[in-house]
């Protein structure tokens, strides 16, 4: 049986605790296990929008907190009235903006339970079948994952590409295929080296902590023959988000004729191609720091474009639901 790392523990993640909600905070990860501690949902979407988690942790936390939400109701907290569940979508998707399947999944919430005078019952019901309906596909795009790993697989990644990758890794070991990973650090939170590379040492995969302009030279010798992702928005052309350094190692592995795929739980219809991408950009002050410690002068100046925009010329196929998809098959299959 394929046991999930800690990090990806469901109550790990995210979990209620009397009149809280707690959010895993990885921004601390390895070094301490600490939960970030809410009593409202602008305390929980201000956690999200500071990166207490990332990837698709802001997806389980979200439908959880319409689940403190509606606890809060039966307990007179805060007015049973659906205005007060909108309002609160509203500040949850306004604090992760590209990533769109927490907008998305939100708002089909909403549509289920409008109009339904006992909507308050309903939420915590609706909202579990929803997390197992995505722990399934998690677990079904693994298995595509690992199909398309080579029996003598050297895989490099970006970031921390959560359940479906490590998942695919989890499966691919199973069959027996010999597996090391290369997991970039990823400035400036250091994703990749403080939550990939703990989570696969902790499932037995054999990973490799290199820096974030490392993936061109592994590509370059072979040594990675396959290039694995998470996608954060997969638009209907078949072009990728993910985070920034995604399009570096996507140009780096093409130039090589190394196959790249992204995982995607939910390829957005609304978002037709490039042009459609709402690109968040955050405090270039995350930029000249590292876990608290200063990397350049006091003042300088610095960029931090959350994102990387791949063009569908560079993705060898996305992981979905539906299958493994070549990008110009995206949209006929989810539009």
């Amino acid at each position: 049986m394929i046991s999930l790392p800690y990090l990806l523990r469901s109550e790990n993640i995210v979990r209620i605790e009397g009149k809280h909600l707690l959010i895993g905070d990885r921004r601390v990860y390895p070094f301490e296990k600490r939960f970030e501690r809410c009593s409202s949902v602008p305390e929980i979407a201000s956690a999200l929008k500071r990166m207490v988690t990332q990837g698709g942790g802001p997806l389980e936390v979200a439908l959880t907190a319409m689940e403190f939400v509606s606890k809060q109701m039966k307990e007179g907290i805060i007015q049973e009235n659906f205005a007060e569940l909108e309002r609160a979508a509203a500040l949850l998707i306004a604090s992760r903006p590209t990533n769109t399947t927490m907008k998305r999944s939100l708002l089909a919430l909403l549509e289920e339970l409008r109009g339904d005078p006992d909507f308050v019952a309903q939420v915590e019901p609706l909202v579990e079948a929803k997390k197992a309906v995505f722990d399934q596909l998690y677990h079904q795009l693994g298995k595509e994952g690992s199909a398309l790993i080579p029996d003598k697989a050297g895989v490099l990644t970006t970031c921390f590409a959560e359940h479906t990758f490590l998942l695919s890794l989890a499966y691919a070991k199973e069959d027996g295929k010999d597996i090391t990973v290369f997991v970039p650090e990823t400035r400036p939170y250091l994703q990749g080296s403080r939550l990939t590379a703990p989570s696969l040492e902790e499932m037995g995969i054999d990973v490799r902590v290199i820096t974030d302009g490392m993936g061109a030279t592994f590509l370059s010798t072979g040594d990675a023959n396959i290039y694995m992702t998470a996608a954060d928005l997969v638009c209907m052309d078949g072009t990728v988000v993910n985070k920034v350094g995604t399009l570096g190692n996507a140009i780096a592995a093409h130039r090589y004729m190394v196959p790249y795929y992204a995982f995607s739980v939910s390829p957005d219809p609304t978002k037709l191609d490039a042009r459609d991408i709402q690109m968040e950009w955050r405090d270039a002050e995350e930029v000249t720091q590292c876990m608290g410690n200063p990397t350049s002068s006091n003042g300088m100046q610095a960029l931090y474009p959350a994102f990387d925009i791949i063009p569908p010329d560079l993705v060898t196929g996305v992981v979905t639901g539906k299958g493994v998809l070549k990008p110009e098959e995206i949209k006929r299959n989810f539009q």
